[in-house]
This record gives structure tokens, sequence and C-alpha cells, in this order.
């Protein structure tokens, strides 16, 4: 059973939908995988002229799935690696998409959904949505997602909230540049749509050269960056607070630090 849902319109807009809702949308190795490989899949398609993330449910994406990551703690450092890599990878192949990707977001985005949230060149979220890099809570760190956070929102704002693992809400994600804007539940489809429409009267190669030039212009997340994030992270897989953390979300019990 798929874990996503790729739908496209005759006007060449394609929506990609996280349709894991009783897991609240949360990236285990399967979604993965199937992100990365549509995102493969479009990027090379001509008649995709503009991209909408989105999600099925109440919650956008609840970060990276603890089952998968808590049998991190069973594999060698090198298997390890591998699969920390995969969120960045999901993440670099959206990041890299030549057409417009815009983010719908309906829900909580926390983790590793606050990384979709930032590969996003325009998200807007409704009113009353919550987001948060609650990592350091399990004894992690938001390492992966970490390059795509900092280029969207910038080292002084990111610092904001990057380290505490303090929930905020969909006004301050405006403030803080993560979201583009907010709007009412209601006003959602309206507002993407509004987005979407003037790319369908601009040449198509034309605004993936924009796009490019654009990311160049501004600095481009770099592959020395992403392998600094992941050898970061598998260290951290190593700590003591990483299985205390982590053991401690499983058992249902407050972690040793608190």
């Amino acid at each position: 059973m798929s874990l996503i849902r790729v739908e496209t319109d005759a006007r060449g807009v394609m929506t990609l939908t996280l349709a894991r809702v009783d897991k609240h949308n949360a990236l285990s190795a399967q979604m993965m995988t199937e992100l990365e490989e549509a995102a493969r899949r479009l990027a090379s398609d001509p008649s995709v002229r503009v991209v909408v993330l989105a999600a099925e449910g109440k919650t956008f994406c609840a970060g990276g799935d603890l089952a998968w990551m808590r049998e991190q703690f069973d594999m060698d450092a090198d298997t390890r690696r591998v699969e920390s890599r995969r969120i960045a990878t999901v993440l670099g192949a959206l990041y890299d998409l030549p057409q417009p990707l815009i983010g719908r977001v309906q829900g909580n985005a926390l983790g590793g959904g606050v990384g979709l949230v930032s590969v996003c060149d325009v998200a807007i979220g409704v009113t009353g949505a919550k987001f948060g890099f609650t990592e350091t809570r399990l004894g992690l760190i938001p390492a992966n997602i970490g390059p795509y956070v900092l280029a969207r929102m910038g080292g002084t704002r990111a610092s904001e909230v990057f380290m505490s693992a303090r929930v905020f809400g969909a006004e301050e994600a405006v403030r803080l540049n993560l979201l583009s804007r907010t709007v009412d539940p209601d006003g959602l489809d309206a507002a993407i749509e509004a987005e979407v429409l003037p790319y369908l009267s601009c040449a198509p190669g034309a605004v993936a050269e924009a796009k490019a030039l654009m990311r160049d212009l501004a600095g481009r997340v770099t592959p020395e960056q992403v392998d600094l994030a992941i050898d970061a992270l598998a260290r951290r897989w190593q700590s003591d607070e990483a299985r205390e953390g982590v053991g401690a979300f499983f058992d249902k019990r407050g972690p040793s630090w608190q």
C-alpha cells in the first residue's frame, strides 16, 4: 500500500500528498523512498508546471517515524549512516525540483515535517498549526533537516527555535520565515490556487532557470553541508542521551534530564 498519492491535473499541476494518516504522516522508510522516487520522476517531466506538497488528515507531518529511528540503535555505524541519509536525500530531491514547490500546510509539522516545509518555495499554513524542532527532547539533533532549515530561515531566526524544542504557532512561523503566510483552514485551497495560477502564464523553462539562478545567487545547500549534518546525527545516535531519550519516549516516561 502506497503511503503517498500523486495526482496531476490537466494544467500540469502535480500534487504530492502524504497519506499515512494513522501515523500522523510520520516519515517511515517506505514513505521516504516513495517521496524520493516521485520527486525524481517529476523533475524530468516537462508536462509538470507546478508541484504542491500536501498531506491528508489533521497533521501535515509528525517528523521521522520513531519506530524506524529506534531500529538504528541495533545497526552498525555505516548502516546507521545510510539510514540517516534517507531524510536528507528526500529533502534534497524536493529542494532540487526545477518546478516551483508550494507547501499546503494544513496541520502541525514537527522535526522532519519542518524540513519538508523548508524545501518549499512558498509554504502556506493554517492558523492554529504548530511547529517545532523536537529532536533535542529525545536526545537527538535536527541535523539532516538543518541545511534546508538554515537556507529557509537564516541562522538568526533558526537559533530562536532550533535547539530548544519549543513548539511555536503559525503566526510565529511566518515571522521566522518558515511559512510565507497563514490563512483560515477554509481558505487554504483558495490560497494555494492563488499561488499556483501565476505560474501557468509563465514559460516553464524560464521559471526553471529563474529558480536555478535564485538558488545560485542565494547560496545553494551543498553536498558538503549535507554530509556534515549526516555525520553529526550519526555520532549523536551513539550517545547515551539518544538511547535514554528515545527509550523514555517509548516507555512513556520523562527522560533522566527532565
